[in-house]
């Protein structure tokens, strides 16, 4: 195993992204869950954790096979730009912390299993972004398998610290919307690049550089900022998340 400085650094930045992205997706699972009557919410956030740790497993093994594949870095790119794009500019993403509704039958199916469903689709959805993310940042096997495992390590932790940062300070996720459209439009130069339609490459340490000064700028501007008002929604989750 070739080890590298540039290595280690990739991994740590795959398990910090990964966790900011889990704190999201786990705040969002919880958030649809709470239309649900209080007996069936514990039953559905099981299955939804299940799920969640099932798909990123599955995504981290995945990850090493795709980067073989050129057409991913096209697609991958212009999805990760899409994802930027929806987080910042989506009139829906700003009610997706609103007032839950009460969960209703869905496709035939009963109002609890109609949720899990809906969970299992959001943590499909953040499963390929990790994917995509893990492939921009290395070719490495072992580099995306072990960012990706502890990633999933970081996702348990949400309950606790991370998920805590980040309703008091969501303009650390902002910025780890921003690194993925960095990383998107990474993707895109690279594949341009294959084509020999571009004519240089960027510089891994240009790019850690960069993602350091986004999370850097981000932070001291949350510190500035102050914590947000917790908000009754939000302080339900965070109580469904750590019963």
């Amino acid at each position: 195993m070739d080890l590298q400085f540039a290595d280690l650094v990739t991994v740590a930045l795959l398990v910090f992204i990964e966790g900011l992205l889990s704190a999201d997706n786990a705040l969002v699972m919880a958030v649809m869950i709470l239309g649900l009557p209080r007996a069936d919410q514990q039953k559905a956030l099981r299955y939804g954790l299940i799920g969640a740790f099932a798909f990123r497993i599955v995504a981290t093994i995945l990850a090493a096979y795709l980067i073989q594949i050129s057409w991913v870095k096209l697609f991958g790119g212009l999805y990760l730009l899409y994802l930027a794009q929806h987080h910042f500019f989506a009139s829906g993403n700003a009610e997706q912390r609103g007032k839950p509704k009460p969960a209703r039958p869905w496709m035939g199916l009963s109002p609890l299993w109609g949720t899990i469903v809906k969970v299992e689709l959001v943590n499909l959805a953040f499963s390929i972004d990790s994917i995509l993310v893990a492939v921009a940042m290395s070719p490495k096997f072992w580099v995306i398998l072990t960012g990706g495992l502890l990633g999933i390590v970081a996702m348990r932790l949400v309950v606790g610290q991370l998920l805590t940062i980040v309703r008091r300070y969501p303009t650390l996720v902002d910025a780890a919307f921003v690194i993925i459209a960095w990383i998107g439009l990474k993707l895109l130069i690279e594949y341009l690049h294959v084509l020999g339609l571009v004519h240089f490459e960027i510089n891994k340490w240009f790019s850690f550089g960069l993602i350091g000064v986004i999370f850097g700028v981000a932070y001291l501007y949350a510190r500035r900022k102050g914590p947000v008002e917790d908000s009754d929604v939000d302080d339900d989750a965070e109580a469904l998340l750590r019963e």
